[in-house]
């Protein structure tokens, strides 16, 4: 008798996201991991000289295309032939030229959404964030945001998850910057967006006790039984 297998945790925290967002209307694009320096950065409103274009954290591929450093880079790509309101997640893995420890890898699971209509605020974010992760970890969560920057919002959010007692972030947030959304064809007086793009590795550690990110793609079956 064959025995049934088991899902990844990744792989089941993405179900449960995807699931939850479709509920709320979202479309669900799985964008390329390869891309070009336009979508991944131009586009983004990322300046020419930002750090991140660095060889030092950025795979480039010798045809001048580079492996995504994040989920973002499916904004303008996926928004450019839509008409508002636009509702997407992105789920996918992403890429950074980093060294490799128990808490970091070069590849990394990231969620990005994207919210363009008229009038969309700030509020709408905290809302559909905290609903979220109330969702898929319980009603005694609790979401706190603090400033912070990023290109492509403005203004832009840190946001943070209290779980089992302490507090740990998850990733980045805002209101799409209207450089963005005019590299969506649309125009920025008239439409706002909001945007969001936590990690999945870093919720599921916690919540299982998970020390090592490493294990998440060892393909060692000791690890995926335990799901």
């Amino acid at each position: 008798m064959m025995k049934e297998g088991n899902l990844n945790p990744v792989t089941q925290t993405i179900r449960k996201a995807v699931k939850f967002f479709e509920g709320l209307g979202f479309d669900v694009f799985e964008g390329p991991e390869v891309d070009t320096e336009w979508y991944n950065f131009d586009a983004l409103n990322v300046a020419a000289d930002h750090p991140s274009r660095d060889t030092q954290d950025t795979f480039w591929l010798t045809d001048g295309r580079l492996l995504r450093t994040q989920t973002s880079n499916s904004q303008v790509r996926y928004g450019i032939d839509k008409k508002p309101p636009i509702k997407v997640v992105v789920p996918g893995v992403c890429y950074r030229n980093e060294s490799t420890d128990s808490g970091h890898e070069t590849t990394f699971l990231q969620l990005e959404g994207l919210y363009i209509d008229k009038d969309v605020t700030f509020g709408q974010l905290f809302k559909i964030l905290e609903d979220f992760y109330k969702y898929t970890y319980g009603d005694d969560i609790k979401l706190r945001f603090q400033p912070s920057h990023f290109p492509f919002t403005e203004p832009s959010t840190e946001f943070h998850v209290k779980f089992k007692g302490k507090w740990f972030e998850l990733g980045g947030a805002g209101l799409v910057h209207p450089k963005v959304i005019a590299n969506m064809g649309l125009d920025p007086n008239v439409y706002t967006g909001l945007a969001f793009g936590p990690g999945i590795e870093r919720p599921i550690m916690v919540q299982y006790g998970i020390s090592d990110v490493r294990l998440f793609r060892s393909g060692d079956l000791r690890f995926l039984k335990q799901f």
